[in-house]
C-alpha cells in the first residue's frame, strides 16, 4: 500500500500539467480549422497574403495567438468565424478598438514601435480570455 501512495504522489504533479497539454492541442486543432476556413473562404493560405502578416480569428482564439513581425509589418486579423463578430485593440500599441468585424472581415494595424504589445478582442477578451500578443522587433 505504502508503494502505491508513493507512485500516486509522484503522479499527480503529471495529472496536472496534462490539462495544460490537452488545451494546447486543442487551440492547434482550433487553428488548423481556422486556416482551413481561411483557404475555403479566399482560396489561398494566409501565409500566402502579401504585404501583411494574418492572423485569424476564429472560436474566441487569435491562430497564431503569438506573432513576432518588425516594425512597419501591417498585421491583419481576419474573422473567419461563421456568425460572431470580433474586434481588435492594443492600447499599449495606441490601437483603439476597430469597429466590429463580421465573417469574412479584416482589421489592420501598422506596428511602428518595437516591443512585445498585447492585443485583445474588445467584446470577447474577458468572458472568453481572446488575447494575443505582437512582438515587434527592429529591423
Amino acid at each position: 500500500m505504502k508503494r502505491l501512495s508513493i507512485l500516486v504522489s509522484a503522479l499527480l504533479p503529471l495529472a496536472a500539467a496534462f490539462p495544460v497539454l490537452a488545451e494546447d492541442d486543442g487551440n492547434a486543432a482550433i487553428c488548423a480549422e481556422a486556416e482551413e476556413r481561411y483557404v475555403s473562404i479566399f482560396g489561398s493560405s494566409s501565409a500566402d497574403a502579401e504585404g501583411v502578416t494574418v492572423v485569424k480569428m476564429y472560436k474566441y482564439n487569435f491562430c497564431p495567438a503569438a506573432v513576432t513581425v518588425p516594425v512597419g509589418t501591417t498585421v491583419r486579423w481576419v474573422n473567419v468565424d461563421k456568425r460572431t463578430s470580433h474586434s481588435v485593440l492594443s492600447p499599449a500599441a495606441g490601437m483603439p478598438e476597430s469597429d466590429r468585424a463580421f465573417p469574412e472581415e479584416s482589421v489592420e494595424f501598422t506596428f511602428l514601435t518595437a516591443g512585445s504589445q498585447e492585443y485583445l478582442c474588445g467584446p470577447h477578451w474577458e468572458t472568453q480570455q481572446m488575447i494575443g500578443m505582437v512582438t515587434v522587433t527592429e529591423e
